[in-house]
């Protein structure tokens, strides 16, 4: 994830965009760090799919082909 500083200014720069409006510059920063958070969440979330498997009633493996193949991918590039 990102630092707690560049979570902190992205709250920041939404406060102040609420109160009193931000500069280009602001602006600018805001939509970088933003899409900084996306990728880094982005991220995250396809590590946590990655280790879930899913399993019917009777014990079998029901995962969805694209996950799997997701995951194959993952770690074919991984070596």
């Amino acid at each position: 994830m990102l630092s707690n500083d560049k979570i902190a200014r992205i709250n920041e720069l939404s406060r102040k965009a609420k109160q009193s409006g931000l500069t280009k510059e602001e602006v600018q920063e805001q939509q970088q760090l933003r899409q900084k958070y996306i990728q880094q969440f982005r991220k995250s979330f396809k590590n946590q799919l990655h280790s879930v498997k899913v399993v019917d009633e009777k014990g079998n493996d029901v995962t969805p082909e694209k996950l799997k193949q997701s995951k194959n991918n993952k770690n074919r590039n991984m070596h």
